[in-house]
């Protein structure tokens, strides 16, 4: 009798895209819309206790749990750079702005939520699940925005970002 072997087939990686950050005061209008959002729930819950006052801190944090997707950063560092991973899956690149400036990121995210037909009707989308991500991430160093680096694959934004001091040396000793 022969035996079979199963043949595993090597899965493709997943496409890595490349995204341009924005310019850090295009993002505010769109930010202010999300703290606007996280306000305005937070107020909701302030209303729906009867006015009590002294949980304002709870409401806020609760309406950021519900509005906003939580996302996990890990990051490290070398001589000359530090890289950045930010877990933003669910959030396809096209979903995601981000903005770098010398000493923050900033990710901001909206999901293009879809409604799922089932037999002929609409079926909203989930609302447990927040769609929208705005994450600040601030940094210890400064870094060059210029020459970072951002990539978005399967749900992981991966920055790289040259540290503002080594820049400014390199290009002085290239210019020697």
């Amino acid at each position: 009798m022969k035996t079979q072997r199963a043949s595993h087939q090597k899965q493709p990686e997943p496409t890595a895209r490349l995204l341009s950050p924005r310019n850090p005061e295009d993002l505010q209008g769109e930010m202010q819309q999300v703290e606007f959002a996280i306000a305005r729930r937070a107020y909701e819950l302030f209303e729906a206790r009867g006015h009590e006052h002294g949980h304002d801190w709870e409401d806020w944090f609760r309406a950021e749990s519900e509005l906003l997707r939580p996302v996990s950063v890990t990051m490290s560092e070398s001589e000359d750079r530090i890289s950045v991973h930010a877990n933003v899956l669910g959030f396809e690149d096209k979903e995601l702005k981000v903005s770098i400036e010398p000493r923050r990121i900033t990710i901001l995210g909206e999901k293009e939520l879809s409604a799922t037909k089932t037999a002929g009707a609409k079926t909203p989308p989930i609302a447990s699940d927040p769609g929208q991500i705005l994450h600040v991430i601030d940094l210890a160093t400064e870094v060059t925005a210029e020459n970072a680096v951002v990539e978005w694959q399967a749900g992981l934004l991966k920055f790289e970002l040259p540290k503002a001091g080594k820049a400014k040396i390199q290009t002085a000793a290239t210019a020697a």
